[in-house]
Protein backbone atom coordinates (compact mmCIF):
# COMPACT_ATOMS: atom_id res chain seq x y z
CA UNK A 1 0.00 0.00 0.00
CA UNK A 2 1.25 3.30 -0.73
CA UNK A 3 1.30 6.08 1.16
CA UNK A 4 1.45 9.79 1.67
CA UNK A 5 2.34 12.42 4.43
CA UNK A 6 -1.21 14.72 3.94
CA UNK A 7 -0.83 16.95 6.46
CA UNK A 8 1.93 17.73 8.87
CA UNK A 9 2.87 20.27 11.88
CA UNK A 10 4.95 19.98 15.30
CA UNK A 11 6.55 22.29 17.98
CA UNK A 12 6.88 22.86 21.47
CA UNK A 13 3.92 22.58 24.23
CA UNK A 14 3.34 24.37 27.40
CA UNK A 15 6.01 26.43 27.07
CA UNK A 16 5.89 28.57 30.55
CA UNK A 17 6.88 32.37 30.76
CA UNK A 18 6.79 34.52 33.60
CA UNK A 19 8.07 37.88 32.23
CA UNK A 20 8.63 40.77 35.09
CA UNK A 21 8.63 44.07 33.48
CA UNK A 22 10.68 46.46 36.01
CA UNK A 23 9.80 50.26 36.11
CA UNK A 24 11.01 52.54 38.72
CA UNK A 25 7.20 53.03 40.54
CA UNK A 26 6.15 49.49 39.97
CA UNK A 27 6.48 45.96 38.63
CA UNK A 28 4.32 44.85 35.76
CA UNK A 29 3.83 40.86 35.37
CA UNK A 30 2.27 38.87 32.48
CA UNK A 31 2.83 34.32 33.07
CA UNK A 32 1.85 32.80 29.88
CA UNK A 33 1.66 29.45 28.42
CA UNK A 34 3.05 29.26 25.07
CA UNK A 35 2.35 26.70 22.25
CA UNK A 36 4.14 26.49 18.84
CA UNK A 37 2.99 24.58 15.63
CA UNK A 38 4.97 25.06 12.55
CA UNK A 39 4.20 23.87 9.13
CA UNK A 40 5.91 23.44 6.04
CA UNK A 41 8.44 21.54 4.28
CA UNK A 42 9.45 19.01 6.55
CA UNK A 43 8.49 15.83 4.34
CA UNK A 44 12.04 14.47 5.03
CA UNK A 45 12.19 13.84 8.53
CA UNK A 46 8.94 11.95 8.56
CA UNK A 47 9.48 9.99 5.78
CA UNK A 48 13.55 9.35 5.82
CA UNK A 49 14.79 10.58 9.21
CA UNK A 50 17.01 13.55 7.62
CA UNK A 51 16.40 16.08 10.48
CA UNK A 52 18.20 19.03 7.90
CA UNK A 53 15.05 20.94 7.78
CA UNK A 54 13.83 20.30 11.48
CA UNK A 55 13.79 23.57 14.23
CA UNK A 56 14.12 21.32 16.75
CA UNK A 57 11.31 21.77 19.50
CA UNK A 58 14.04 23.00 21.99
CA UNK A 59 14.82 26.13 19.95
CA UNK A 60 11.73 27.05 19.47
CA UNK A 61 11.05 26.88 23.53
CA UNK A 62 14.93 28.68 24.00
CA UNK A 63 12.92 31.39 21.41
CA UNK A 64 9.87 32.40 23.48
CA UNK A 65 11.93 33.24 26.22
CA UNK A 66 14.55 35.04 24.01
CA UNK A 67 12.28 37.03 22.22
CA UNK A 68 10.36 37.93 25.16
CA UNK A 69 13.60 39.74 26.81
CA UNK A 70 13.98 41.21 23.57
CA UNK A 71 10.38 42.81 23.00
CA UNK A 72 7.88 45.15 24.81
CA UNK A 73 4.53 44.00 24.30
CA UNK A 74 1.14 44.33 26.39
CA UNK A 75 -0.97 41.69 25.24
CA UNK A 76 -0.08 38.09 24.61
CA UNK A 77 -1.85 38.54 21.08
CA UNK A 78 1.08 41.25 20.16
CA UNK A 79 3.73 38.63 21.32
CA UNK A 80 2.18 35.84 19.75
CA UNK A 81 2.69 38.02 16.60
CA UNK A 82 6.25 38.41 17.49
CA UNK A 83 7.01 34.49 17.57
CA UNK A 84 4.67 33.87 14.58
CA UNK A 85 6.63 36.40 12.12
CA UNK A 86 10.04 35.02 13.71
CA UNK A 87 9.44 31.30 12.75
CA UNK A 88 8.02 32.45 9.12
CA UNK A 89 10.53 35.24 8.57
CA UNK A 90 13.29 33.37 9.84
CA UNK A 91 13.25 30.21 8.06
CA UNK A 92 11.73 30.97 4.45
CA UNK A 93 10.44 28.45 2.34
CA UNK A 94 11.04 26.40 4.80
CA UNK A 95 8.19 27.19 7.84
CA UNK A 96 5.01 28.04 5.75
CA UNK A 97 2.83 28.40 8.89
CA UNK A 98 3.51 28.87 12.02
CA UNK A 99 0.44 28.79 14.60
CA UNK A 100 0.69 30.01 18.20
CA UNK A 101 -1.22 29.34 20.90
CA UNK A 102 -0.73 31.67 24.32
CA UNK A 103 -2.95 31.02 27.80
CA UNK A 104 -2.44 33.86 29.73
CA UNK A 105 -3.15 33.44 33.53
CA UNK A 106 -4.62 37.04 34.56
CA UNK A 107 -2.52 38.20 37.78
CA UNK A 108 -4.20 41.60 39.46
CA UNK A 109 -2.04 43.56 41.79
CA UNK A 110 -3.18 42.54 45.94
CA UNK A 111 -5.25 45.38 47.32
CA UNK A 112 -3.40 47.42 50.56
CA UNK A 113 -5.03 49.70 52.57
CA UNK A 114 -2.65 52.20 50.76
CA UNK A 115 -3.75 51.16 47.37
CA UNK A 116 -2.98 48.99 44.44
CA UNK A 117 0.72 47.07 45.45
CA UNK A 118 3.20 48.13 43.02
CA UNK A 119 5.18 44.32 43.27
CA UNK A 120 2.40 42.16 45.02
CA UNK A 121 -0.23 40.36 42.80
CA UNK A 122 -2.93 37.68 43.21
CA UNK A 123 -4.63 35.56 40.69
CA UNK A 124 -7.96 34.69 41.83
CA UNK A 125 -10.01 31.71 40.23
CA UNK A 126 -8.77 29.69 37.37
CA UNK A 127 -9.71 32.20 34.49
CA UNK A 128 -7.42 32.91 31.84
CA UNK A 129 -6.97 34.81 28.59
CA UNK A 130 -7.08 32.96 25.45
CA UNK A 131 -5.04 33.51 21.79
CA UNK A 132 -4.61 32.40 18.66
CA UNK A 133 -1.80 33.77 15.99
CA UNK A 134 -1.35 31.97 12.43
CA UNK A 135 1.05 34.02 10.52
CA UNK A 136 1.85 32.83 6.83
CA UNK A 137 3.56 34.16 3.60
CA UNK A 138 0.34 36.33 2.92
CA UNK A 139 0.18 37.77 6.48
CA UNK A 140 -1.29 37.37 9.85
CA UNK A 141 -4.73 36.54 11.73
CA UNK A 142 -5.58 36.88 15.24
CA UNK A 143 -8.13 35.75 17.62
CA UNK A 144 -8.39 36.07 21.43
CA UNK A 145 -10.85 34.48 23.86
CA UNK A 146 -11.47 34.23 27.62
CA UNK A 147 -11.85 30.71 29.56
CA UNK A 148 -13.08 29.35 33.05
CA UNK A 149 -14.55 33.07 33.71
CA UNK A 150 -16.97 32.13 36.31
CA UNK A 151 -20.57 33.76 37.16
CA UNK A 152 -23.14 33.80 39.44
CA UNK A 153 -26.37 35.45 40.40
CA UNK A 154 -28.98 34.19 43.27
CA UNK A 155 -31.96 36.14 41.55
CA UNK A 156 -33.45 38.01 38.27
CA UNK A 157 -33.23 34.37 36.39
CA UNK A 158 -36.35 31.94 35.23
CA UNK A 159 -36.94 29.28 33.20
CA UNK A 160 -40.01 27.87 32.57
CA UNK A 161 -42.58 27.38 29.42
CA UNK A 162 -40.45 24.56 27.74
CA UNK A 163 -41.34 21.78 25.99
CA UNK A 164 -42.80 18.27 28.69
CA UNK A 165 -42.96 14.94 28.23
CA UNK A 166 -43.14 12.16 29.90
CA UNK A 167 -39.62 11.96 30.95
CA UNK A 168 -40.07 15.25 32.33
CA UNK A 169 -39.26 15.84 35.92
CA UNK A 170 -37.68 19.34 36.22
CA UNK A 171 -39.90 22.27 37.98
CA UNK A 172 -40.31 25.34 36.43
CA UNK A 173 -39.21 28.32 38.12
CA UNK A 174 -39.20 32.09 38.13
CA UNK A 175 -36.97 32.59 40.59
CA UNK A 176 -33.21 30.61 40.52
CA UNK A 177 -29.66 30.98 41.12
CA UNK A 178 -28.23 30.96 37.61
CA UNK A 179 -23.80 30.10 37.32
CA UNK A 180 -22.18 29.11 34.85
CA UNK A 181 -17.88 29.12 33.41
CA UNK A 182 -17.98 31.11 30.45
CA UNK A 183 -15.71 30.25 27.40
CA UNK A 184 -15.69 32.62 24.30
CA UNK A 185 -13.59 32.68 21.73
CA UNK A 186 -13.65 35.37 18.91
CA UNK A 187 -11.67 37.02 15.34
CA UNK A 188 -10.00 40.33 14.89
CA UNK A 189 -10.82 41.98 11.53
CA UNK A 190 -6.87 43.18 11.57
CA UNK A 191 -3.64 42.25 12.88
CA UNK A 192 -3.57 45.84 13.84
CA UNK A 193 -5.79 46.10 16.58
CA UNK A 194 -5.89 47.24 19.69
CA UNK A 195 -5.89 43.83 21.78
CA UNK A 196 -5.94 45.06 24.61
CA UNK A 197 -8.77 47.80 24.46
CA UNK A 198 -10.86 45.18 23.06
CA UNK A 199 -10.06 42.16 25.30
CA UNK A 200 -10.87 44.83 28.33
CA UNK A 201 -13.94 45.91 26.62
CA UNK A 202 -15.52 42.22 25.45
CA UNK A 203 -15.08 41.31 29.42
CA UNK A 204 -16.31 44.33 30.64
CA UNK A 205 -19.64 43.58 28.38
CA UNK A 206 -20.04 40.04 29.38
CA UNK A 207 -20.05 40.90 33.47
CA UNK A 208 -22.16 43.91 32.86
CA UNK A 209 -24.33 41.94 30.78
CA UNK A 210 -24.76 39.17 33.11
CA UNK A 211 -25.10 41.16 36.03
CA UNK A 212 -28.04 43.76 34.53
CA UNK A 213 -29.78 41.20 32.09
CA UNK A 214 -33.08 39.61 33.65
CA UNK A 215 -32.40 36.03 31.84
CA UNK A 216 -35.61 34.07 31.01
CA UNK A 217 -33.16 30.92 29.26
CA UNK A 218 -29.40 30.50 29.58
CA UNK A 219 -29.53 30.66 25.70
CA UNK A 220 -31.26 34.37 25.73
CA UNK A 221 -28.53 35.87 28.36
CA UNK A 222 -25.78 34.31 25.96
CA UNK A 223 -27.00 35.89 22.81
CA UNK A 224 -27.56 38.99 25.08
CA UNK A 225 -23.77 39.03 26.14
CA UNK A 226 -22.77 38.33 22.82
CA UNK A 227 -24.64 40.92 21.34
CA UNK A 228 -23.16 43.53 23.92
CA UNK A 229 -19.40 42.37 23.21
CA UNK A 230 -19.80 43.24 19.52
CA UNK A 231 -20.80 45.96 20.34
CA UNK A 232 -18.10 47.43 22.66
CA UNK A 233 -15.31 45.57 20.33
CA UNK A 234 -16.10 47.46 16.20
CA UNK A 235 -12.85 45.39 15.59
CA UNK A 236 -14.24 41.53 15.48
CA UNK A 237 -17.12 40.55 13.35
CA UNK A 238 -18.58 37.49 15.73
CA UNK A 239 -17.82 36.00 18.39
CA UNK A 240 -18.45 32.06 19.76
CA UNK A 241 -19.60 31.60 23.26
CA UNK A 242 -19.87 27.79 25.60
CA UNK A 243 -21.80 28.53 28.97
CA UNK A 244 -22.53 25.61 30.78
CA UNK A 245 -25.20 25.76 33.23
CA UNK A 246 -23.59 24.60 36.99
CA UNK A 247 -26.80 23.73 38.61
CA UNK A 248 -27.50 24.62 42.01
CA UNK A 249 -30.51 22.28 43.30
CA UNK A 250 -32.89 23.48 46.13
CA UNK A 251 -32.15 21.22 48.67
CA UNK A 252 -34.75 19.03 50.61
CA UNK A 253 -35.49 20.32 54.44
CA UNK A 254 -38.37 18.43 54.91
CA UNK A 255 -37.58 15.57 56.40
CA UNK A 256 -35.46 18.07 59.35
CA UNK A 257 -38.89 19.82 59.54
CA UNK A 258 -37.18 22.75 57.76
CA UNK A 259 -38.35 25.21 54.88
CA UNK A 260 -36.52 26.54 52.33
CA UNK A 261 -37.45 29.90 50.90
CA UNK A 262 -34.88 29.53 48.11
CA UNK A 263 -32.03 29.71 50.63
CA UNK A 264 -30.15 26.30 51.19
CA UNK A 265 -28.64 24.46 47.35
CA UNK A 266 -26.66 21.94 46.50
CA UNK A 267 -23.98 23.03 44.17
CA UNK A 268 -23.65 20.32 41.22
CA UNK A 269 -20.78 19.62 38.96
CA UNK A 270 -22.01 16.84 36.62
CA UNK A 271 -24.11 16.68 34.83
CA UNK A 272 -24.55 20.10 33.26
CA UNK A 273 -26.18 21.54 30.29
CA UNK A 274 -24.14 22.92 28.16
CA UNK A 275 -25.42 26.38 26.06
CA UNK A 276 -23.39 27.46 22.40
CA UNK A 277 -23.91 29.76 20.03
CA UNK A 278 -22.33 32.05 17.64
CA UNK A 279 -22.98 35.97 17.29
CA UNK A 280 -22.12 37.53 14.40
CA UNK A 281 -23.11 41.15 12.86
CA UNK A 282 -26.05 41.56 10.31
Amino acid sequence: MAAILAQNNYGKSQVRLTKVTRHADRHDLMEVAVDTALQGDFEDTHITGDNAKVLPTDTQKNTVYALARQHAFESIEAFGLILGRHFVSGFPKLVTEARINLTESLWKRVSTSKGPHPTTFECPGNEVRLAEVIVDYEGASVAGGISDLLLLKTTDSEFWGYLVDKYTTLKETKDRIVSTSVTAHWVYNSDESDFQKSYAAIRNAFMETFAHHHSLSVQQTLYAMGAAALEAAPDIAEISLSLPNRHNLLANLEPFGLDNPNQIFVATSEPFGLIEATIARE
